[in-house]
């Protein structure tokens, strides 16, 4: 019998109501600027804009991680975007990132003032300039950035397919949810068997490719993301785990965590100095 209730889409498809869900407030199918506000600039050369989410969070442990080795010039200011309240749209967050995404990063240590957007631009950027987390060449290179943008693909089919119709959609459909379901556990048995000869994803060593994944699926088997661990059999994924919790441990991932965190004891919304998370 046919469904009576089944969706018929328009010839045209017209912006008049809203999407529903946690996030249909700040949906919109156009981009610019809402409403005027400059962005603070600290006293650091790198000034990162953003929010604790998986691709906010690869950039502040990115950011620890040189400290941790040394490297003085990355210190840097982290101030919030609250994108509940819409700040991503302010013109001074627009004229950095006019996707309206966060992260968003000014790096004001050259001549002149480079704006850097996309959260794997963002690691490019640092690991070129303080020389670490990535081969400067030769097929070690081309390994990390083969991680690194099988991240940048992946991820929206956790996050925006998964994670919008198990968490966040105003009612729960099994066909997206079945659909995502598959390919996130497709994604996390290519990780698991990847891992499974492999200390690190690129081989031996840590790199921009692990700060980039860990915090979408490190988190995902932790059991943190979308309360979904049961639901997806994360258990299953040994390798991943053992892979995921090998990163968590390292003091750089712990304070990195913490940078841009909205809530919680060990919150820190905005970070000016080490000495915010000391």
């Amino acid at each position: 019998m046919p469904n009576d209730t089944a969706y018929v889409p328009p010839k045209v498809w017209t912006w008049d109501q809203a999407s529903g869900g946690r996030f249909a407030s700040i949906n919109r199918p156009i981009a610019g600027s809402t409403h005027d506000k400059e962005l603070p600039i600290g006293e650091h050369p790198i000034q990162l804009y953003s929010l604790g989410t998986p691709n906010g969070v690869k950039v502040t442990i990115m950011l620890e991680e040189l400290l941790a080795l040394g490297h003085a010039g990355a210190e840097y200011d982290a101030w919030l975007i609250n994108i509940g309240e819409g700040d991503q749209f302010s013109s001074g967050f627009v004229e950095v990132n006019p996707n309206s995404k966060i992260p968003a990063l000014m790096d004001r240590s050259g001549p002149e003032p480079l704006r850097i957007f996309e959260s794997a631009s963002m690691l490019v950027h640092l690991a070129e300039k303080f020389g670490a987390f990535l081969p400067t060449s030769g097929t070690a290179r081309t390994e990390v950035m083969n991680w690194l943008f099988w991240q940048m693909g992946s991820a929206p089919y956790l996050g925006g397919g998964f994670g919008h119709f198990y968490a966040y959609a105003p009612e729960k459909w099994e066909y997206p949810i079945n659909r995502f379901a598959m390919e996130v556990k497709r994604q996390l048995d290519v990780l698991d068997r990847e891992l499974a000869g492999k200390k690190f994803i690129a081989g031996d060593d840590y790199s921009i490719a692990d700060i980039a994944i860990y915090p979408w699926y490190g988190r995902l088997v932790e059991g943190g993301a979308y309360d979904s661990g049961e639901f997806l059999a994360v258990h299953e994924y040994e390798n991943v785990i053992r892979w995921a919790k090998d990163i968590a441990a390292r003091p750089a991932v712990i304070r990195g965590k913490r940078v841009n965190k909205p809530s919680g004891d060990d919150a820190v919304k905005e970070r000016h100095s080490a000495a915010d998370l000391d």
